[in-house]
């Protein structure tokens, strides 16, 4: 006790003799507890509630120290058994209230006991504060349905379905965060409409539910000589304090739909069921999130938001306030309002944002990179310090109060509390916190652009009446001029097409504020870049997409480091302002140049992919898809904003592009795996005697084969499987192996191909599988080894030379690889071959050579990639069988590597090829970033051109 102040001291002591006396009375015998002294006259100098509830009954001091609650942890489900058995034989509600405030005193003692003596931890402290009140509002209501049902039976739906009650716990209730003298904020809700059967009388549902609650509050609102349970505030359901006490889910979902305002968004993050059917209440849930959690970046709520914030800031000035740690500038609703703002716009899209506890949000901002760790840590310190100084202080008379106290023995009390020698040490301390916190809450939903700055806002002024078409054209072209843009007619020529536009002048009031402000900060950034008319006509017709989706308008207006990024893609690749255009959710991309301009690399991606599933509140199919093709579209952004920025060469962005597809292939497969097998079991599947888990593989050809995808590339696959002649065991619909398979490749191409509000993940093409179109959708391995040794045309050969197995079995694939090396390797007669590849390439260049000869076609015309190709395939193909190090690899670049270092062309000749093919594809690439068709003019590669057409000559007698 030496590290109390003397004060202090004297008064735990001089309670510690009353305790003594009052024990002795009673003949209770504690001071072999030799664990209890120290602690209780710390705690008595700490908290007049628990010194005065123990002088006033020993026994429950004694019983407290001889059970050993007072230094143990709880084990789950303790509260609910205690407070089951504290209300055993009783019936009516006054006794049940009175015997929910009996074991509320012992418990809440414990709970201080163990805070005030540092036993526990502020987080074990807020965890048993909260199951202690969720055990209570459990026992009491199971207590009051029994008494109902009684009376009036059960209530049922129209289908004559049970319906129970559903109690929703807000606030720091919800978040398993209850102070110790805390509110219980409560919603109350039930299924479905009908009414009661089995009873004395019958009631519509609502009546009786009404009635539930009306009991349920009287008991939770008990007081008794022990002292009282809860104060219960139902403000927070629907209409507020004039809304109905009770509703059903439909009106309670119809409601927050269709007149649900932001606070109450806000308030619903902590949202939990606290007692009743626990099923029921996640469905409501379940039902409400999209009401919560929008499922994109919503950015029109900006304005509300920062009218949340305003009438915060407002009360901070009311006088007094600053002495409030929870209302107070730096106090704890400003901690949660910093987190719960990220958790309102990126709830929905970031589902680890979702969950309740502050702190767990500052960890989830902190690892999705939206704070610093620095900044994460000490808001967290900050929280701490602030609901430990909050339970101090309501510990101390069991009251509800946030306010700092003015008399020098509160002020020394909380100090020594909270661990400080004297109250200037513990108030320096506090404002550290507050002023970190309000400092972080103050940038909170700031602009980007300094509103103040007169020059920046008299420029923006002229620029929003140029746009609005307010200025006379002569003096807008001059102004424009001043600023440095040039082709002013052109300019306000294409901002007058947006202007009149009919989508543009169809957009309500607040749309078409948020687009007076975007095109001014267009305007003024612009101007430097290399083609600007071309620039602004992009960037125009992005807007002109979007603008009916007013959040994206928001999203800019609120982020003009995007703008400008918008414009620098614009200038660099239009086929990127085509891509946001088509996918606008990827705007939000654009916020974050530590992660716009790195892309992820495999582990990442894979990583990055299971997070969202598995943070994947819903397992609706559509959500899944929808997941799916966000994954592909942000990912492939980050690809083509390095590549834009000299940042990832040529083949590593093939590399990366190989890469998202592999793992959104595999996601697919997983996903239709599952439910195939849920429905009909488990296939059987041996090969060589070997019992495979899946027995089926996903063989990429072409790009994707080859290491070549570029941005807008088809995927080529081929399925196999390994199946026996048998059913699927373990299903209630079991089905043939060869039919199960076939569904599987059905469902994974549907799950590719199919068009969601996101778009489409791949086009996926399957025609070079055996016998192509004609053939069946999933060959048998077996099956697949006998067309390919019998039947297959050489160029289904060429085929496989840039194929390879990308998912499946280890062992199928294997067996894919022997079969396509042994494919390869076949013996071949010379001129044979050379006719038939000879033949190919000239019926490919029939059907898509181009015949105007004023352009030279990259891919197709005879000099270029193709051409190269079956170069290539034509001499592995030809040599494999000597050389089986061929058939090592699929891309063109390593094939003509492998035929140099084996001899089988020159160094000469391999340098051409090489160089031609990438010379060829870097033009290619950039072309299509400029949304343009691979095709240059006939004077370009004129050297390289004819040099690959000798080559072919000599090697075919022909073109």
């Amino acid at each position: 006790m030496s590290d109390l102040p003397n004060p202090l001291l004297d008064d735990a002591s001089r309670k510690w003799r009353m305790f003594c006396d009052a024990a002795d009375e009673d003949t209770i015998h504690l001071l072999e507890e030799k664990n209890l002294i120290a602690p209780a006259r710390r705690v008595f100098a700490f908290s007049e509630f628990v010194s005065e509830n123990c002088i006033r009954s020993p026994l429950l001091l004694g019983e407290l120290a001889k059970s050993g609650d007072l230094l143990r942890s709880y084990e789950a489900g303790e509260y609910e058994n205690r407070v089951r058995m504290s209300l055993e034989g009783m019936s009516d509600d006054i006794s049940i209230g009175h015997a929910l405030c009996k074991i509320r005193r012992r418990e809440i003692i414990r709970i201080a006991w163990r805070d005030l003596s540092r036993i526990a931890s502020l987080s074990e402290t807020l965890e048993d504060l909260s199951a202690f009140a969720d055990a209570c509002l459990q026992a009491a209501l199971d207590a009051v349905r029994q008494s109902l049902c009684r009376q009036y039976g059960v209530p049922t739906s129209g289908k004559g379905a049970a319906q129970h009650p559903v109690v929703i716990g807000m606030g720091k209730l919800g978040a398993r965060e209850l102070n110790f003298s805390s509110d219980v904020d409560l919603v109350f809700a039930y299924p479905e409409p009908g009414s009661t059967t089995g009873g004395e009388k019958s009631v519509t549902n609502e009546e009786y539910f009404v009635r539930l609650c009306r009991n349920y509050i009287g008991i939770l609102g008990s007081t008794s000589p022990d002292g009282p349970l809860f104060r219960v505030d139902l403000r927070l359901r629907p209409y507020g304090e004039n809304g109905p006490l009770v509703m059903s889910f439909d009106n309670m979902e119809d409601y927050y739909q269709n007149q649900g305002r932001e606070w109450e968004r806000y308030a619903w993050i902590k949202a939990r069921i606290v007692a009743g059917d626990g099923k029921a209440g996640r469905q409501l849930l379940d039902r409400m999130r999209p009401f919560i959690f929008r499922r994109y970046i919503d950015y029109n709520m900006f304005e509300s938001f920062r009218e949340m914030k305003r009438n915060i800031e407002r009360e901070l000035r009311v006088k007094g306030i600053r002495e409030n740690i929870k209302n107070g500038p730096g106090g704890i609703r400003e901690v949660e309002f910093f987190g719960q703002i990220f958790q309102l716009l990126r709830g929905g899209v970031t589902a680890p944002l979702q969950q309740r506890g502050i702190r767990e949000i500052l960890n989830v901002l902190m690892d999705e990179r939206h704070i610093s760790e620095e900044t994460a840590r000490a808001l967290g310190s900050a929280y701490i310090f602030l609901r430990d100084t909050e339970n101090r202080l309501q510990e101390y008379r069991d009251q509800q109060t946030h306010v700092l106290p003015t008399d020098a023995d509160g002020r020394l009390r909380l100090a020594a509390a909270m661990g400080f020698d004297d109250w200037a040490g513990f108030l320096d301390s506090l404002n550290i916190h507050r002023r970190f916190v309000h400092d972080q809450f103050r940038q909170l939903l700031s602009m980007d652009v300094d509103e103040t700055s007169p020059p920046e806002k008299t420029v923006e002024a002229r620029l929003e009446a140029v746009w609005l078409g307010l200025e006379p054209e002569e003096e807008a072209s001059r102004f424009l001029n001043g600023l440095g843009i040039g082709s002013p007619g052109e300019v306000l020529h294409a901002l007058a097409a947006l202007r009149e536009d009919p989508a543009t002048q169809a957009l309500g009031q607040e749309g078409q504020r948020r687009l007076n402000k975007l095109i001014p900060l267009l305007l003024n950034r612009f101007a430097a870049t290399p083609h600007p008319m071309d620039v602004l006509q992009s960037v125009l017709g992005l807007i002109q997409t979007v603008q009916r989706r007013t959040t994206y308008l928001s999203l800019l207006v609120e982020n003009p480091d995007a703008v400008t990024r918008l414009i620098e893609f614009s200038a660099a690749s239009p086929w990127i302002l085509s891509y946001l255009a088509q996918h606008p959710l990827l705007l939000d991309e654009l916020l974050d140049p530590r992660t716009l301009f790195t892309p992820p690399t495999r582990n990442e991606l894979a990583e990055d992919l299971a997070r969202r599933f598995k943070n994947l509140q819903s397992q609706d199919l559509e959500y899944q898809m929808e997941t799916l093709r966000v994954f592909k579209y942000a990912n492939t952004l980050r690809v083509a904003a390095a590549d834009i920025s000299g940042g990832l060469p040529l083949m590593q962005t093939s590399d990366h592009l190989s890469w998202i597809a592999e793992e959104v292939i595999n996601k697919v497969l997983d996903l239709s795996w599952r439910y195939l097998t849920q429905k009909h079991g488990t296939p059987v599947c041996v090969l060589s005697e070997e019992t495979l888990q899946r027995g089926f593989a996903v063989i990429a050809y072409g790009k994707l084969g080859g290491f070549e995808l570029g941005y807008t590339s088809d995927l080529d696959l081929v399925f196999l499987h390994a199946g026996t002649r048998s059913e699927t065991t373990g299903g209630d619909h079991p089905v043939d192996t060869g039919q199960f398979y076939a569904r599987l490749a059905q469902r994974v191409i549907h799950l590719m191909t199919a068009h969601t509000s996101a778009g489409v993940l791949y086009d996926t093409d399957v025609r070079l599988r055996p016998s192509g179109s004609g053939g069946v959708l999933v060959s048998h391995i077996d099956a697949f080894e006998n067309y390919q040794m019998e039947e297959a045309w050489t160029w289904e050969h060429q085929a496989l030379v840039r194929a390879r197995a990308i998912w499946g079995d280890p062992a199928l694939c294997r067996r894919f690889e022997q079969i396509r090396a042994k494919v390869i390797g076949s013996p071949r007669e010379k001129k044979s071959l050379q006719k038939e590849v000879a033949g190919m390439r000239a019926r490919m260049f029939q059907e898509y050579g181009r015949r105007n000869r004023e352009g030279f076609d990259l891919k197709q015309d005879r000099g270029g990639m193709v051409d190269i190709e079956f170069l290539v395939q034509h001499i592995v193909l030809l040599m494999a069988r000597d050389v089986p190090s061929l058939v090592r690899w699929t891309d063109n670049v390593r094939l003509i590597q492998s035929l140099a270092q084996c001899g089988l062309v020159n160094d000469r000749t391999a340098h051409l090829l090489r160089a031609a093919y990438l010379t060829y594809r870097a033009m290619a690439h950039r072309l299509g970033l400029q949304d343009k068709p691979a095709v240059v003019p006939i004077e370009m590669f004129e050297d390289l051109r004819r040099s690959i057409t000798d080559l072919w000559r000599r090697t075919f007698g022909s073109e």
